[in-house]
């Protein structure tokens, strides 16, 4: 009986490492899923605050949950079933998806520089402040229905990274991705839209430093804004072309890849730096495809007869 006993804890054990294994594993692959994707949402955790702005200050954080909410149910009720049926049935076509949401990265980036050079870059004038008893409704709504495109890349972009894996964990991983990125851009959206009233409260109280931070709070809150743009336009060429350059690979065009692999050849042998300078050569050649294509693209959307041409940014 004691043996039995001793047999039975001994597979509970056995059976508690491998689920703990399974677990560990699962959220190995949600971790790299989740940095494939995250280059996707820099720029948008920058933009989405604007969505509140013009509303009344006790309403940003509930609309913003309500926002956050609806961007997850987007991507667990609608993309996830969608993807997941589509990395069964036809993984390939899970791979064109993923170009053309790409080749969107491109074409967004490239638009955003464009508008920068010419002196018309307002891709980030979304109109939060809506007159009328259903502002609130009007802004949540549209948020909601702008993110959808965004989601969408970043689900797919997940699948592609564990398109691999078992059926169930394949599912598993994409619901905490979509958990996780979810709660990482809108927990940052809500810290960026406050930091002015924290910095606002500490600017009145007595105390000196308290001042001297609430200032600095205030001033600085627009600077962050605006390198979380830059760095958000860099992240969606990077993103966008390094897409375009491996689902052009699988695909079965070799040459553009064949190129940057021999460019990371050149630094490979450089001892102790080669690992970072070979991320760089292949950060930056996708960097100059992206923005090549997105050019393109930008060129060819701006001959098109339509009365509005600037791509709609989308919140996470």
């Amino acid at each position: 009986m004691a043996g039995g006993l001793v047999g039975l804890f001994d597979d509970v054990a056995a059976l508690a490492k491998l689920a703990a294994a399974s677990i560990d594993d699962v959220g190995a692959a949600a971790g790299r899923a989740s940095m494939k994707a995250a280059g996707v949402v820099v720029d948008d955790t920058a933009v989405t605050p604007a969505y509140v702005q013009g509303l009344a200050a006790e309403r940003e954080l509930p609309i913003i949950k309500r926002i956050a909410t609806g961007s997850l149910r987007n991507k667990l009720l609608f993309i996830l079933p969608v993807a997941i049926l589509l990395s069964e049935l036809a993984p390939t076509l899970v791979e064109v998806i993923l170009m053309f949401g790409g080749a969107f990265l491109c074409y967004e980036g490239a638009h955003k520089i464009l508008g920068a050079v010419k002196g018309d870059d307002h891709d980030h004038d979304v109109p939060a402040a809506v007159q009328g008893g259903d502002a609130e409704q009007t802004t949540v709504s549209g948020a909601i229905r702008t993110d959808f495109i965004l989601s969408a890349e970043i689900m797919v972009i997940s699948l592609k990274e564990v398109i691999d894996e078992p059926f169930v964990s394949r599912i598993v991983i994409l619901v905490v991705v979509a958990l996780l990125i979810t709660i990482v851009v809108y927990g940052l959206v809500a810290a960026i839209v406050k930091m002015d009233d924290v910095g606002l409260r500490l600017a009145q109280r007595d105390s000196a430093r308290s001042q001297q931070v609430g200032r600095a709070l205030v001033k600085g809150m627009p600077i962050v804004l605006r390198w979380l743009s830059i760095v958000g336009t860099a992240a969606m060429l990077w993103v966008g072309g390094h897409i375009l350059l491996v689902g052009a690979h699988e695909l079965g065009w070799h040459a553009p890849y064949d190129l940057v692999h021999d460019l990371e050849e050149l630094v490979h042998e450089t001892g102790s730096l080669s690992g970072v300078l070979t991320w760089l050569v292949n950060t930056a050649a996708s960097a100059v495809l992206g923005l090549a294509v997105g050019l393109v693209i930008a060129t060819v959307v701006d001959k098109l007869p339509t009365r509005d041409r600037t791509p709609e940014h989308h919140p996470a």
